[in-house]
């Protein structure tokens, strides 16, 4: 089976904040502990910022793209919290950042550069060791920006759809489509491409593979469980629909979350999520054991939220009580699960087509399909003011 890398040439490695309290689940606390490190001063400041060989609250660097932040030393700083955008921290869960270039250590511009409302990203989620359990879908995608955590800690790779902004400049093997559609009697578009990896890659030690069928209509099965996928994980994006389970089917609350739910749980013969003396269902089996590279998603965003934080560090600034906000997230969460994990019986049948091995002059994908392109549609303030030149 063809690499993803080589269909996808174009993938970059995760983010890495080297700063843990420039990305929360709500956007307040991320604000509130920005006016934290603002009103320190010397030695203090210093400590709340956390330095790092990439940063420390000296460094100049240039905004994002698409940002307005300051591009002077954060030691001078004393200005407002830049609005928190929304980004993807790990499958799933939707978090909050500060889109400030001084307090990421490895932000990659490129991939905000071409973040817009065309953009879906893809994260692959790594190779995996051997015998892993239940390791769960290879890749998930996102309309927003995610940082491709992995929750089984290998880095794995986030892969554009699109080059440029705009939905410009497929992020394929040059002629893929169109040696696909000569295969298949048909017009292939990079929408089908990719919807096609979406439903068919597989997770494997020496990385994700994805199989390409020689029957058209295997083809055509496939394109359209990805498409189903897609729109269930992009959450009413691009213009698609926000996922909804059947009536009666659809988790509600049945008891209020407290302030401080201590654990979570669920039990199956009832089909009931416990989150401390909070209750919610039904919660169907699928999407309480939905796991990606062996990790329980809805646990791991449990924990998340409630895990303790050292005193006196900036990220055990948070909200007092679980928020409204929470529930609802877990509420859409539950029903995302719930009908990804109706449809992986059908992801599996897809794994024994696997025919087309070679496509001549497409695969392996020349060099430059590997690069980001080259993208300013308006200057970018790089270090001290001044303009960068890309």
């Amino acid at each position: 089976m063809p690499m993803l890398d080589e269909l996808m040439p174009w993938g970059v490695r995760p983010l890495r904040t080297g700063r843990t309290w420039v990305m929360a689940p709500d956007a307040a606390s991320l604000i509130a502990r920005w006016d934290t490190v603002v009103r320190a001063r010397g030695a203090e400041r210093d400590a709340l910022f956390g330095g790092t060989r990439a940063r420390t609250p000296r460094s100049a660097v240039g905004q994002l793209p698409g940002q307005t932040t300051g591009t002077g030393p954060f030691a001078g700083e004393d200005g407002r919290c830049p609005a928190p955008v929304r980004m993807d921290h790990g499958p799933f869960d939707r978090q909050w950042i500060i889109p400030d270039h001084r307090l990421i250590d490895v932000a990659r511009p490129e991939l905000w550069r071409v973040a817009d409302g065309h953009q879906v990203f893809l994260v692959e989620q790594g190779p995996l060791p051997a015998g892993t359990e239940a390791p769960g879908p290879a890749v998930v995608v996102s309309a927003q920006l995610p940082d491709g955590y992995s929750p089984a800690g290998r880095p794995g790779r986030i892969r554009p759809l699109y080059r440029r902004p705009g939905g410009a400049e497929p992020n394929l093997a040059p002629g893929l489509p169109a040696a696909l559609g000569a295969r298949y009697g048909r017009p292939v578009d990079a929408d089908a491409v990719f919807a096609w990896i979406v439903a068919a890659a597989r997770p494997s030690a020496s990385g994700c593979r994805v199989p390409l069928p020689a029957d058209p209509e295997v083809w055509l099965t496939g394109v359209e469980l990805g498409r189903r996928l897609l729109e269930i994980q992009l959450r009413g994006a691009r213009g698609g629909e926000r996922p909804r389970l059947p009536g009666g089917r659809r988790p509600y609350v049945r008891a209020a979350v407290p302030a401080r739910p201590g654990d979570i749980g669920y039990e199956p013969g009832t089909e009931t999520l416990s989150l401390g003396e909070g209750r919610i269902s039904p919660v169907p089996a699928p999407a309480w054991d939905f796991r990606i590279g062996g990790v329980r998603v809805l646990q791991l965003w449990f924990e998340r939220r409630t895990a303790p934080a050292a005193p006196g560090t900036l990220d055990a600034i948070r909200p007092p009580a679980w928020p409204q906000e929470w529930t609802s997230d877990l509420l859409e969460l539950i029903t995302v699960l719930a009908l990804l994990g109706e449809l992986a019986g059908q992801q599996a049948e897809l794994s024994v087509h696997h025919e087309i091995t070679e496509l001549p002059g497409v695969l392996p994908p020349p060099g430059s399909a590997r690069r980001p392109a080259s993208v300013l549609d308006h200057p970018e303030e790089g270090p001290d003011g001044q303009f960068a030149l890309l």
